[in-house]
Order: C-alpha cells, then sequence, then structure tokens
C-alpha cells in the first residue's frame, strides 16, 4: 500500500497503556482524528468509565503475554507502546526488555506499519551504563523497538506536565505541602519539560510519519529550568508565597526517594527511580520532530500555561467523588477516571450517611430549607462564630440568608455559601464563599435505599491551598464530630418529626 494510501485513509491503532497517564488521554485524541482504536488492557473494566469507552475496542491482554499480543494486532496499522514496569520491584529492567522484545517481534509477523513509543530523555553524551535504572531501560526499550524491523518512532521527554504525571504530582505536592525546604542537589538540575498537550499531539502526528522514518525524537516545550525554577514558579501560578529552597550536598537519591515518600502521597515505588533520574540533566540536543509533525501556530505551550491547565479547579460536577463524569470529555490536563488516587492534589472529606424513617420528599424538603432563618442543624454558636470570623477577615459572613425560605436554585446565596448544584428531590451542593485557604464544597443528597428506605448522604469536602490549606483542615478536625454529625442527625431527626409514617 503506498504512503499517499495510508495518509488517506483512517488508520487502525493500538494503544497499550490505556489505563495510564498518557495512554488514557492519547484515545481520544486518536478517536478525534477519525481514527479506530483498540486497547489491550489487563483489566479492562477500568476503562469502562471513560467518555470513549464505547467508541474504542477493548481487548484484555499484557504486553508480556504474546499470544494476547499477537491476537490485539491482527488488522492493526499503528502500535502505541506506552507501557513500562515502573513500581513493580527491583526486576522492572528486565520485565520491560522481554516486554519490548514480544512486541516488536510480534509487531513484525503482524505487518505492523509503525510502532510508536514514548520513552525518557536521557542527557547528551553519557553512557547509558551510567544513567539512572529508569533512564537505562526507557532507553533500552527504546533501542529493541527501533531494532524490530517494524518504522518505529521514539519520543523521548523529559518531565511531562499535567494532572496526574507522577513526576508532576511530585513538584505539586512538594511545592503546596513545603514554604521551607532542604533540597538536596538535583533539585538544580537542568530540565525542558512539556505539556501533556503538546506530548499528546505529536503522538498523534507520529502515525503518519513516512515509512522510513526510525529514530528517535527529543520533545520538550520551550522552558529549560531547574527543578528548583519549576517550584518556584508553581509556587507563583498557584498563587502561593515564594518557597524558600536550601540545597544540601548529602542527601542521596536514596535518601532523597525517603523524603518524597515522607511528604508525597506518591508511591515510594515509582518515587525512588524518578528521583534518581533528576540527577541527570536533561534538556533536548535536538528538535527535528518539528520537520514532521510541525507546532501550532499558537506554538509550545510554555511552563506557566502548562502548570495554569494542570491547576485548574476539581470540576464541581464531580467533586463527590473526584472522577469526571463518563458523559463529559474534558481536556487533556483533565482527571480521568484511571488516574491514581494520589493524583489530583490532596482533597479532604468527611462523609455521613443515615438510614432516616421519612418519605424522600419529607427528607427533600429538610435538605432544601436549610439555611437562613432555618439554621444548620447543628451548634447555632458555632456557625454564628464561623460567620463573624468570617466578616472580620473581609468575608461575606452568615448576613446573606437566602433568597427565599422554602425554594433554592443554582447561583443562590445561602449564608456563606452558594448554591453550585441541585437536583430536585436529589441533590443539593454548596460551594463556600467564606474566606478559607482552600475550596470547600458541601453536598447533601437523598437516595432510596435497596430495601425501599429512605437514606441521607453528606459530603464535606475541602481542597487545600498550601500548608495553610492543610494545618486549616486538621485544626478544625476534631469538630467535624459534633458539627457535621450533628447536622447529619438533626437533619434526619427533623423530617421524621415532620413525617414520622414515612408518608410522603
Amino acid at each position: 500500500m503506498s504512503q499517499e494510501a495510508v495518509d488517506e485513509r483512517p488508520l487502525r491503532c493500538l494503544v497499550t497503556g490505556a489505563t495510564g497517564y498518557v495512554g488514557g488521554r492519547l484515545v481520544p485524541e486518536l478517536l478525534a482524528k477519525g481514527h479506530a482504536v483498540r486497547c489491550l488492557a489487563r483489566s479492562p473494566g477500568k476503562l469502562r468509565d471513560h467518555s470513549w469507552a464505547g467508541r474504542a475496542e477493548v481487548v484484555r491482554g499484557d504486553v508480556t503475554d504474546e499470544d494476547s499480543v499477537r491476537a490485539a494486532m491482527e488488522g492493526v496499522d499503528v502500535a502505541y507502546y506506552l507501557v513500562h514496569a515502573l513500581g513493580t520491584g527491583s526486576g522492572f529492567e528486565e520485565t520491560d526488555r522481554r516486554a519490548a522484545r514480544a512486541f516488536g517481534e510480534c509487531a513484525r509477523a503482524a505487518g505492523i506499519r509503525r510502532i510508536v513509543y514514548l520513552g525518557g530523555l536521557t542527557p547528551a553524551g553519557v553512557p547509558e551504563r551510567e544513567l539512572s535504572p529508569h533512564l537505562r531501560s526507557r532507553a533500552e526499550v527504546g533501542r529493541i523497538l527501533l531494532e524490530s524491523g517494524v518504522p518505529t518512532a521514539v519520543l523521548r521527554a523529559a518531565v511531562i506536565i499535567g494532572s496526574g504525571s507522577a513526576s508532576f504530582e511530585m513538584l505539586r505536592y512538594l511545592t503546596e505541602r513545603l514554604p521551607l525546604m532542604v533540597t538536596p542537589g538535583w533539585v538544580r538540575t537542568r530540565t525542558q519539560p512539556i505539556a501533556i498537550r503538546d506530548v499528546l499531539r505529536l503522538l498523534v502526528g507520529c502515525a503518519r510519519l513516512p515509512f522510513e522514518v526510525n529514530r528517535t525524537f527529543d520533545i520538550g516545550g520551550p522552558d529549560v529550568l531547574t527543578y528548583q525554577d519549576m517550584m518556584q514558579r508553581y509556587a507563583a501560578v498557584a498563587g502561593l508565597p515564594k518557597r524558600v529552597i536550601v540545597g544540601v550536598p548529602v542527601l542521596t537519591p536514596g535518601l532523597s526517594s525517603l523524603w518524597v515518600g515522607l511528604i508525597t502521597p506518591v508511591p515510594g515505588a515509582i518515587a525512588r527511580p524518578l528521583v534518581e533520574s533528576l540527577r541527570h540533566e536533561v534538556v533536548c540536543a535536538e528538535r527535528d520532530i518539528e520537520r514532521y509533525v510541525p507546532s501550532p501556530p499558537d506554538g509550545l505551550l510554555g511552563l506557566d500555561q502548562a502548570l495554569r491547565l494542570a491547576l485548574k479547579r476539581i470540576r464541581e460536577a464531580d467533586v463527590a467523588t473526584r472522577r469526571p463524569s463518563a458523559a463529559a470529555p474534558g481536556a487533556p490536563s483533565d482527571p480521568l477516571p484511571t488516574d491514581p488516587e494520589w493524583a489530583g492534589g490532596s482533597l479532604y472529606t468527611d462523609h455521613r450517611e443515615r438510614a432516616v424513617g421519612a418519605s424522600p420528599e419529607a427528607l427533600w424538603r429538610v435538605v432544601e430549607g436549610i439555611g437562613g432563618e432555618n439554621g444548620w442543624y447543628s451548634l447555632p454558636l458555632a456557625w454564628a462564630l464561623r460567620g463573624w470570623l468570617d466578616t472580620l477577615m473581609g468575608g461575606v459572613g452568615m448576613r446573606r440568608g437566602r433568597r427565599d425560605a422554602a425554594r433554592l436554585r443554582v447561583g443562590d446565596h445561602l449564608d456563606f455559601w452558594r448554591v453550585e448544584e441541585i437536583e430536585p428531590q436529589r441533590l443539593l451542593r454548596l460551594r463556600a464563599e467564606m474566606r478559607l485557604p482552600g475550596q470547600a464544597w458541601l453536598e447533601m443528597t437523598v437516595d432510596r435505599s435497596p430495601a425501599g428506605g429512605t437514606v441521607y448522604r453528606q459530603h464535606a469536602l475541602f481542597h487545600p491551598h498550601g500548608l495553610a490549606g492543610h494545618a486549616y483542615w486538621w485544626s478544625v478536625f476534631p469538630f467535624h464530630a459534633v458539627v457535621f454529625g450533628g447536622m447529619a442527625r438533626n437533619i434526619a431527626a427533623k423530617a421524621e418529626a415532620t413525617n414520622p409514617a414515612g408518608a410522603g
């Protein structure tokens, strides 16, 4: 088949690693270009909540299982290799080596026209044996695929900026939680970060590279800076005070990974190899990819713009689960259902649930009538004090009350809250407008239990902003049982008092 014929028709793409950070974001980008997509996943069920789940074929398999790889490659034009064994233990290099060889052999036998692999940017002039195990394995996988006999494009990236990227999450947590840092020498190592949007654009573009292209490409954004610089830029974009960073030469990569593990929720098995890699300067030695996949008219995203996209507020419509709706695909920087629990920053929650001996309609009347003259059903003095403190700090306090004594609508003010979402007879979500070192929501839902009774669920959520946000949450946490526990208990009691028999 001619190159022109391939270019004119949609391609059939196999994506491995679709449950991972990059793969899960690549699939909708390929679909948007009109390509057919098949995903190879060890746990296909993990992909069912993605917005694209009904438009892509999902097959069960593993890159270490040649039979499943061979079957998944039938009828495929382009195979994306987006998996690695990082975090699986000390033997990950051998696992990566074996999987890459099997993948290349199966691709050649299946007549795959191109392999596209996303690896790690390696420092120029450093022998492969001197690289960290993580970078060394990435480089070896790229070499194996290039030697497979199938035209291969190996994209080599340093830090990828986007919510959910392990490197970015390390940056996020370290910067937000530590206004003063005693850091190892690697924070002064230069790197060239790239936005996830640009990574995906290049991955999609590589599907149509000329057949004769079989090589590596360095990819990076327009900014070259140190990890320390990135932390300061993150702080500025996030609205945090400038960080005080003191470098010391005595922290080894092993000690550094323990330090990162203590401060951040990124698992140590992932953090350690990433930290070890940070001792190498990783800056693009060439930009040849531009000849084949030109940059967009507005250019590559700079670090500040990429950070702003990655730091977009958690979607209000999905704040209770921290997972975006499957019906609402978002931008590449948005969270995905398959992102790990530690991705996306901290979100503290207080959950209460009670069976209520009243009809759902009676319970909803109490929920919709909350606030204003009706109060908040727990410790009136505490709520009044919180409102007074907010007023003292320049906030709205409790003086706004509510527009209507019985009915609420989206956008209504409700004391120092704002109605963000309302589903009549079922859900009320409020967003705090008081002065807080973070963002807060209060969500109340009315549901029927499987046995036919009524259930009241209440979520208080807080997304902290910097160390002050974390300190605030833990300072008020001891009072939650009284304030939020009392609220749930008294709302249920009020509904039962007005509808003791549970009649509608």
